[in-house]
């Protein structure tokens, strides 16, 4: 907890504590760079850790639960498409009756049995569709999964930055509490004016406010990470850890190459192209769909009959064409999407490592050098105020700007590791069930 030693009276005042004659560098001491560490939790509190966070997400996410089924909809579809079309058979009965003298009546009857041998280019086009789409099924099950880590990732991180942030914000509240305090007691003994009390007691309010703001908005990230997990978190919970720590991160070039490999947008855009491209096929064999081999038998009083036939479909007023205008348009247009897609992924990584240079420049430029120096500063608004020469304001003020100076430094480090999390998105890390986990 921090303290302010050095705001006690001077040695004239009898209701000095004796506290008063702590150096000015106790309270320096409490205030570094640090960030702070993680609160205990509370009574009944569970804590959960990032990966099992994680675990819990991906085990009960509505979402990645439907795109699973996705997947077994389309592995049956694929062995639909393997399956050969069953024969026909047909079976007539009638009777004979004669009109002229000598025809012999009677019993009549006939059967037939047909089977399509199918086009085997037009079966191997429906084979290749069907599997294109199991295929862009379970890219799009590593497309939910890499997302939804993206998205929990993200949002723990951020409940860690809240929390961290009421951390902080705790600790002006209490110091201000303090300032409070030794004001009052300069205010009695008429070393200082009122209205310095006065303005202590707002910046108390206004801390208390922002302590209980930063505390509600941490509770909300709570709130949405549950129904990423739909519901399945304990009642009381908390995200165990502090903000990760800075990871490395492969050059350039090598996460242009994992971005073309192992993005699952784009490997799922693939397997849409593959598909539309094996309809295309699919309906340019359509023209002729096969040839049907028919046997058959009939049966009067007087003769019996057994035929061998084939059929085939003539293509004389449906060419197909329209079918495979149809189909070829779908295939330049899954195409222009994957190169869109493309193209736009290359500018997402462009602006991520850029931001993630931005962030770390923020972050030693805050640590080394703005924190330090609003330390400084307060440190020289601690001691005029000791000696009388500059007034409560000039401390509050100071201690405003440090504080705004360590909020900054931990969003900086938030901007961080939300760089990072868009970094290993675009690279596709968290796509496979055998992932690493962060």
């Amino acid at each position: 907890m921090l303290c302010l030693a050095w705001l006690a009276p001077h040695a004239g005042a009898q209701t000095a504590p004796r506290a008063a004659s702590t150096a000015p560098n106790t309270w320096l001491s409490a205030a570094t760079v640090e960030m702070p560490m993680s609160a205990p939790p509370q009574a009944g509190e569970r804590v959960i850790g990032i990966q099992e966070l994680i675990q819990t997400v991906l085990t009960h996410n509505p979402g990645l639960r439907q795109a699973q089924q996705a997947s077994v909809s389309a592995q049956a579809a694929v062995r639909g498409a393997q399956v050969y079309a069953n024969p026909r058979a047909e079976f007539q009965m009638g009777r004979n009756r004669a009109r002229m003298p000598g025809t012999p009546t009677g019993s009549a009857q006939a059967w037939g049995v047909s089977q399509l041998i199918e086009n085997p280019s037009a079966r191997q086009a429906r084979l290749d569709a069907a599997q294109a789409a199991a295929q862009g099924s379970e890219e799009g099950i590593g497309l939910a999964r890499n997302l939804l880590v993206s998205d929990t990732r993200a949002l723990a991180a951020e409940y860690l930055l809240r929390r961290a942030e009421a951390e902080v914000l705790a600790e002006e509240l209490a110091l201000l509490e303090d300032v409070r305090e030794r004001v009052r007691v300069r205010v009695d003994s008429g070393e200082a004016p009122r209205y310095e009390m006065i303005k202590a007691g707002a910046e108390i309010v206004q801390a208390r406010e922002r302590v209980q703001t930063t505390r509600l908005q941490a509770e909300q990230v709570l709130v949405s990470l549950n129904r990423l997990a739909a519901g399945q978190l304990p009642a009381r919970w908390t995200v165990g850890g502090q903000l990760p720590a800075e990871a490395e991160v492969p050059a350039l070039e090598t996460l242009r190459q994992q971005v073309a490999a192992q993005n699952p947008e784009l490997r799922t855009l693939r397997a849409e192209l593959d598909r539309a491209r094996a309809q295309t096929e699919g309906a340019k064999a359509s023209r002729w769909p096969g040839v049907e081999v028919r046997l058959g038998q009939s049966q009067e009083p007087d003769v019996r009959q057994t035929s061998v036939g084939l059929g085939m479909q003539l293509p004389l007023f449906d060419t197909r064409q329209a079918a495979v205008d149809e189909a070829a348009s779908e295939a330049i247009r899954a195409q222009t999407r994957l190169e869109g897609r493309q193209a736009e992924l290359e500018q997402e990584l462009a602006l991520a490592t850029q931001a993630l240079d931005l962030a770390r420049l923020r972050v030693r430029s805050l640590g080394e050098g703005v924190v330090k120096d609003a330390e400084a500063a307060l440190r020289v608004a601690q001691a005029a105020y000791k000696f009388g020469e500059r007034g409560i304001l000039e401390v509050l003020d100071a201690q405003r700007v440090l504080r705004g100076a360590r909020m900054e430094l931990l969003r900086a480090r938030f901007q961080v590791q939300t760089a990072l999390i868009d970094l290993d998105t675009l690279a596709g890390r968290y796509a496979q069930a055998s992932a690493p986990q962060p």
